[in-house]
């Protein structure tokens, strides 16, 4: 005789339908939660520059991306000397990211400031630009001719008077004695020059810097050529090797420069924070900087020379943990 099987009644069937997809999702939402990491958040400050400068006006775009791209992270921007100052920042705990030139990066750490062996690069950025700015009926043109001279140097901690410090030695001229140096910045430079208390200044930035687009409107400025000290000042050495022979295209500052290119120097500026940043939120920040590029781009014209086949090249520093992830997970 066979053995009755238990009935199986329509409500005991409907239990069944509903409990096995709901089992199942819960062992999903498990196992994938297993291996999921929290969005990075809370409180970052990037350290720029001065308020004029291209650093200042490139950070102010980037906390605009970031708040889409990471809604969790409350970016603070704050202003800043320039590179060196920014490096002190970033090593002393004030600032978890900032932006420094290859050059003042390589200085740092030559120095053996504290905290110099934890730097790490997220992305090479754009080129700085060394323009030397005089009235347009100045007698000079070369560095050279500065001696005796009013010159506008760039702050104390600033790579403009890093660099400026460098160019002067390539012309010849002693930085302490030659010149009568203005230590300050671009945000004061530009009203010295047209109010007579400076001769000539220098600056270092992305193409075009607002400061100097402005003071053309309504002052007749020149832009001095130092294509002419590019050979002396690689004869420094090791430290000058992060320059290189650069011209500014006819176009960076119509007013000024009367269709005429611009011998100079160039020098890369990257992205860096330390080796104790966390990774998620580095390479989440670098994902941001690199698909910026376009709408950056179109305010800060410097920023269209981001790339992500170039933003690797971060030389003197290697790349943080967080960044060399994104760069992988980008790879074709």
């Amino acid at each position: 005789m066979a053995t009755a099987l238990p009935r199986l009644t329509r409500r005991r069937a409907l239990r069944a339908a509903i409990a096995a997809p709901v089992a199942l999702g819960l062992l999903l939402w498990w196992l994938l939660s297993m291996g999921s990491e929290p969005a990075p958040g809370g409180r970052v400050t990037l350290a720029t520059g001065v308020p004029t400068g291209v650093y200042a006006r490139y950070g102010e775009l980037l906390k605009q991306d970031l708040a889409r791209d990471m809604p969790e992270v409350d970016l603070r921007l704050a202003r800043s000397e320039g590179s060196i100052d920014n490096l002190r920042r970033l090593t002393s705990g004030r600032a978890e990211f900032t932006i420094a030139t290859a050059d003042a990066v390589a200085t740092y750490r030559s120095r053996n400031e504290p905290g110099a062996a934890r730097l790490r690069a997220c992305a090479r950025l754009y080129d700085d630009y060394m323009q030397l700015v005089v009235p347009k009926g100045s007698a000079v043109r070369s560095a050279k001719d500065l001696g005796r001279l009013r010159v506008g140097v760039g702050a104390d901690g600033s790579g403009v008077q890093l660099i400026t410090r460098r160019l002067l030695e390539a012309a010849g001229l002693d930085f302490e004695k030659d010149i009568t140096a203005e230590r300050v910045g671009i945000d004061k430079m530009p009203g010295m020059l047209k109010s007579g208390k400076l001769d000539a200044f220098f600056w270092s930035g992305g193409l075009p810097t607002t400061a100097v687009q402005q003071l053309a409107k309504t002052y007749p400025v020149r832009l001095v050529q130092l294509g002419d000290l590019s050979d002396r000042l690689h004869r420094q050495g090791e430290r000058t090797r992060y320059y290189r022979a650069a011209v500014m295209p006819a176009d960076a500052y119509p007013q000024v420069q009367d269709g005429q290119a611009v011998k100079t120097i160039a020098v890369a500026n990257l992205l860096v924070t330390t080796d104790r940043e966390d990774a998620a939120l580095t390479r989440g920040i670098t994902e941001t900087v690199i698909r910026s590029r376009d709408w950056i781009g179109l305010q800060v014209h410097a920023a269209q020379r981001v790339d992500l086949r170039t933003a690797v090249f971060t030389d003197p520093l290697e790349l943080h943990t967080g960044a060399r992830r994104y760069y992988l997970s980008e790879k074709p």
